[in-house]
């Protein structure tokens, strides 16, 4: 099963030092990413599937195990999609699929 992800517009997000800052604008959470997360962050383009972003830009660059990348990106997606950051799909995930009030 492939695994889609799209960042949500409700938030404001800025890069400092490698480093994600993203304020949901739901309920105002502050989350912090590293700069793995950060990577994956800014692949989520809702049409690349998280298995080609873990093999393509995070295990060269972090010199990772493949699967384990593949595990942590999911769980660490998963976690972020909870909060509202991301959406996650089994599909690619076009502007009609981004909840509703959102756009992109």
């Amino acid at each position: 099963m492939s695994i889609y992800i799209a960042r949500s517009t409700a938030l404001a997000a800025r890069v400092l030092d490698g480093e994600t800052m993203i304020m949901s604008a739901k309920d105002s959470k502050l989350f912090t990413l590293n700069p793995m997360g950060t990577l994956i962050w800014q692949s989520a383009d809702g049409q690349t599937p998280l298995a080609e972003i873990v093999e393509r830009k995070i295990c060269p660059q972090f010199e990772i195990d493949k699967e384990q990348a593949l595990s942590d990106a999911e769980e660490f997606v998963t976690s972020l999609a909870g909060h509202g950051v991301l959406v996650v799909a089994e599909s690619p995930i076009t502007s009609a699929k981004l909840p509703q009030g959102d756009a992109r």
